[in-house]
């Protein structure tokens, strides 16, 4: 299989060859007119024969070079023809990556006031607790849990966590009134083994360790734990920015009255180069203006250490 000729040079042929001028090549790629002359000078060596005629500071193809300056052409005109598709696509389309919960309890119910202000931009949501590579699965933004570190990436706080033991009223009345976070350790805990759980009772003061309390449902995400919560089935480990809408409708309560902030925080991130593209920027202005006057609007989450 016979190599290429260098494609730098055949680059400046397709504009020398389309433009039959030089200099217009050279203003066209960026060039002076001496480089664009030294690049075909190079082709033609490699070919072994001439594709310009000079005449003083005129050019014009030869038979050789009206050859195949059509085919040159046609092949760079479809290449620019692929990217700009390519272009316009990626440009119309925005893949967000996020964790169930944050997909479930607060994007899916607000997107699309985003979809309304920017009508003309796709969104597809993909929702996995697994950290996706941005790159290799084609995600433009991903929503974080964690301590804002990721390398590679460039991240924005979108707000802290704030976790809170919740349940339905009807069972807070059976149980109730729950004296202290150390009390909880006695009553059905929704998925009791979960980490959270952990550093909430540190954080108030109570180390849990070997103790047994009841039987236990343990469920894989706090979308389930949540709706448990909500029918009754003891107490779960929430953020409570997320089940904001089931506090003030009553369906949920504190079970402990608290302020504890989880280790990790909601970030948004997305590749450096990429902050400016305008659906990134647009999405990140909204959401961050948007989670900004949910938290503006709440006592609880203002007033919270932040």
């Amino acid at each position: 299989m016979q190599s290429l000729p260098p494609l730098s040079a055949v680059r400046v042929f397709e504009a020398a060859a389309r433009l039959e001028n030089f200099t217009a090549a050279a203003q066209e790629l960026g060039m002076t007119q001496a480089a664009v002359s030294y690049q075909v000078k190079l082709l033609e060596e490699r070919l072994g024969l001439s594709l310009f005629q000079r005449n003083g500071r005129r050019v014009a193809l030869t038979d050789k070079g009206r050859d195949i300056a059509p085919v040159i052409i046609r092949a760079f005109d479809q290449m620019r023809q692929g990217f700009a598709a390519l272009r316009q696509d990626h440009a119309s389309v925005l893949t967000i990556s996020c964790t169930n919960s944050f997909a479930h309890l607060w994007l899916a119910p607000r997107i699309g006031d985003f979809q309304m202000r920017h009508p003309d931009l796709a969104v597809r949501i993909q929702a996995n607790d697994a950290v996706v590579d941005l790159a290799r699965d084609g995600v433009d933004v991903a929503i974080r849990g964690g301590r804002g570190v990721w390398p590679g990436l460039e991240a924005k706080l979108l707000t802290h966590s704030r976790l809170v033991p919740m349940c339905g009223p009807e069972w807070l009345a059976r149980h109730g009134p729950i004296a202290d976070a150390a009390a909880l350790l006695a009553l059905p805990r929704l998925s009791p083994d979960d980490q959270w759980w952990h550093d909430w009772l540190r954080a108030m003061g109570v180390e849990a360790g070997g103790a047994a309390g009841p039987p236990a449902i343990a469920l894989d995400s706090q979308v389930m734990e949540g709706r448990a919560a909500v029918a009754g089935q003891g107490v779960a480990i929430l953020t409570h920015f997320f089940w904001k809408a089931e506090v003030e409708s009553g369906l949920l309560v504190e079970a402990v009255p608290s302020y504890v902030r989880d280790c990790a925080s909601y970030w948004i991130v997305y590749p450096p180069h990429a902050r400016n593209t305008a659906k990134i920027k647009a999405f990140r202005d909204w959401i961050m203006a948007d989670i900004a006057s949910e938290i503006a609007a709440d006592p609880e989450e203002r007033f919270f250490p932040r």
